[in-house]
């Protein structure tokens, strides 16, 4: 009998009793659907989590320092002479100071995000000025109180005319120089928004915050691929500084990254895990149906066996006909899985406002397919060893 034949005769086998073949594929289609939505929900956490770093700056390094107060220090010029003398792995730098406590009008008191930066802050966080000018070197030198403001202050306060007016950060008053673009939608415009913030010169927050030091900084790097590197070069002189790594932090946001991508597919890895023992129950029901259609067609196979057949060919037929039965179980749980997936991200998205897909790769398809698959040929052998063993003699006599 020819391979063409064997299959054909499998699968009409498979076709003939289709409420049984559906409830022994049963457990390989919901183990299928199981690992396409959670390896798509690992994928899709992994690329929305790609893209929240890529907003705040994965090319970028946070460098903490606390070791003030002791008789080692470290000043704004060493930090700006660490990249220039670094420049081909670190870029941009900034010092980064917070500030709290903003009066408006002289009447209303308000708090908002406020920040003293230098001139490259902008151009390391990707942000851009819509009117007037941004934060200049002159600015940090002179200590000038000026300073940017985002799009809700100057539409809520202003009425879209900010630039040269006065606005009061902790008593002191700074004018308004420049507006920066729109960043949330018109919807999201509220107080708190990414757009409710003030910039000034770093030099003039220092002066005013109650430490009138900088410990913060932010460094872009010039590759990602080398962050690591850039790293190790900014802690290797903090180190040679204080002696001491508990007095200064440095965070990269790529290393971060992995981190987090690390700790998800470990999860991810362990669920899928756990979905694929609906695989192994699936392939015991497989072995279960097989071996009692063995018993159903034993005069059948007598038949065949005193008619010529070789074991192989009998092999062959249950062997064929348990991967048919599997690799058919494991497509429809594929489609349900990509289904499931489809609407799932529907629902996430409605549920929890963000954009998170859950996306099946190509990889976890085929991965789910091809366990499907090999799950009915291991656990279809038994059976069709057992069949191919039947005596034909004995297997005409059965009844």
């Amino acid at each position: 009998m020819s391979l063409y034949e064997t299959f054909k005769l499998s699968l009409k086998n498979i076709l003939s009793s289709k409420m049984r073949t559906f409830l022994t594929m049963l457990g390989i289609i919901v183990g299928c659907a199981a690992v396409i939505v959670i390896m798509g929900v690992g994928t899709g956490m992994e690329n929305y989590m790609r893209d929240q770093f890529a907003s705040l700056g994965s090319d970028l390094l946070t460098v903490t320092i606390t070791g003030r107060g002791t008789n080692r220090s470290v000043s704004e010029d060493d930090m700006y002479e660490l990249v220039e003398e670094n420049s081909e792995y670190l870029d941009m730098i900034s010092p980064y100071v917070t500030m709290s406590g903003v009066k408006l009008d002289n009447e209303i008191n308000y708090s908002t995000s406020v920040t003293g930066v230098n001139e490259y802050y902008f151009a390391m966080r990707d942000l851009a000025v819509s009117e007037g000018r941004g934060l200049e070197y002159m600015d940090m030198v002179n200590r000038s109180q000026v300073c940017v403001i985002g799009e809700y202050l100057n539409q809520t306060y202003y009425d879209g005319d900010a630039i040269g007016q006065t606005i009061r950060v902790s008593g002191h008053a700074l004018t308004i120089v420049g507006i920066m673009e729109q960043q949330d939608d018109d919807e999201d415009q509220d107080e708190g928004c990414t757009d409710d913030c003030i910039y000034l010169p770093y030099t003039t927050a220092a002066r005013w915050s109650y430490t009138g030091t900088v410990s913060t900084y932010y460094i872009t790097v010039v590759d990602e691929d080398t962050a690591d590197t850039a790293a190790d070069i900014v802690e290797t002189m903090l180190f040679s500084v204080f002696q001491d790594d508990d007095y200064y932090a440095v965070i990269s946001m790529t290393e971060l990254l992995d981190t987090l991508t690390s700790m998800i597919n470990v999860v991810v890895t362990v669920l899928a895990f756990i979905a694929g023992i609906s695989l192994l129950v699936g392939g015991i029901g497989i072995m279960n149906i097989m071996l009692v259609s063995v018993t159903e067609r034993t005069r059948e196979i007598g038949i065949r066996k005193a008619l010529g057949a070789k074991e192989r060919t009998i092999l062959s037929q249950f062997v064929i006909e348990a991967a048919m039965t599997s690799a058919l179980g494991g497509i429809i749980g594929i489609v349900l899985g990509e289904i499931i997936s489809s609407v799932g991200s529907v629902v996430v998205q409605g549920m929890l406002d963000a954009d998170l897909t859950i996306s099946p790769t190509p990889s976890a398809i085929g991965l789910s397919f091809g366990i499907s698959a090999g799950i009915g040929v291991l656990f279809g052998y038994l059976p069709a060893k057992r069949a191919a063993a039947l005596n034909s003699i004995d297997a005409l006599r059965y009844d």
